[in-house]
């Protein structure tokens, strides 16, 4: 008589292997535990499966490089008996192949070339934020040391910018992230935007700018100053422009500097949601001191 244990254990077997799904997927870092083996990832939409959202994972395979928070990552979410892994983690460069950041990226690569200390001045993550004051939308000077003790949320814009997709863009995430933490913001979140055209960005004009946002001057400082120092704070950030009749080339950054003043995150590129960087802000806000 033929052994039929062999085919009833492969049959028994075959619905807990077909129960393992794989999804490609995309998201920015929120959290990794090395020791523990897990990343908490804000995640992308993935059609027919999950809709947008901050999800955590066991980590399988080499994690090579380590993935600070803000990196942008491609892996695949392997669910298997009701746990949720990810495998084949891996970064995503912030491309945009349109004209103006292309133009900036060619500029800043000239720039570091001619200058090659330029890139060594760039803060790292997790180093101290040097200080800096700029004057705000109704006046009052703010010291970036004077916010320690609350999470600061900074990028960069000007007025004029013809591209709704640049300045408005991030300025409209800011405003996104500060009506979602609408309890919390001037008491443990304060946002600040830095005119990069500060010529034409004061006064009246700086005033009208913040007023498109409905900025309150006491959660949200848009920042004006002497040029030379604006473009001091942005190559902290790695971030740099150059003006040319009326209009500013320019790189994006948005960055997310914690409590203790030292940079938590520098997102370049303008390709995350306003809900993945209100993720990344929970995420620094909700760290214990």
């Amino acid at each position: 008589m033929t052994n039929l244990k062999p085919l009833v254990l492969a049959l028994l077997l075959a619905p807990l292997a077909s129960s393992a799904q794989n999804h490609p997927a995309h998201g920015i870092v929120l959290q990794l535990d090395n020791a523990h083996r897990t990343i908490v990832v804000s995640c992308d939409a993935i059609p027919g499966y999950m809709s947008p959202m901050e999800m955590s994972f066991t980590l399988r395979g080499p994690l090579k490089p380590a993935f600070n928070p803000g990196a942008t990552i491609g892996f695949t979410i392997v669910e298997s008996h009701h746990v949720l892994y990810a495998e084949d983690v891996h970064p995503v460069a912030s491309e945009n192949f349109e004209s103006e950041p292309m133009a900036a990226g060619g500029l800043t690569a000239l720039h570091n070339a001619l200058n090659p200390s330029s890139a060594a001045q760039v803060v790292a993550q997790g180093q101290p934020v040097p200080d800096f004051a700029l004057t705000d939308q109704v006046g009052t000077q703010v010291h970036l040391a004077g916010l320690e003790g609350k999470v600061v949320l900074l990028t960069f814009g000007y007025s004029r910018c013809p591209n709704p997709d640049y300045c408005f863009r991030l300025s409209n995430n800011l405003q996104k992230v500060e009506r979602r933490f609408a309890a919390r913001a001037g008491r443990d979140l304060v946002l600040l935007t830095i005119a990069i055209d500060p010529e034409h960005d004061q006064g009246t004009v700086l005033t009208q700018y913040a007023a498109a946002f409905h900025a309150d001057p006491t959660v949200w400082h848009f920042l004006t100053g002497p040029l030379p120092e604006i473009k001091q704070i942005a190559a902290d950030f790695g971030m740099n422009f150059w003006s040319r009749e009326g209009l500013v080339t320019h790189s994006l950054h948005t960055v997310i500097i914690d409590r203790d003043g030292r940079l938590a995150a520098n997102l370049e590129g303008n390709q995350f949601t306003p809900q993945q960087l209100g993720d990344l802000v929970q995420s620094v806000m909700n760290r214990h001191p």
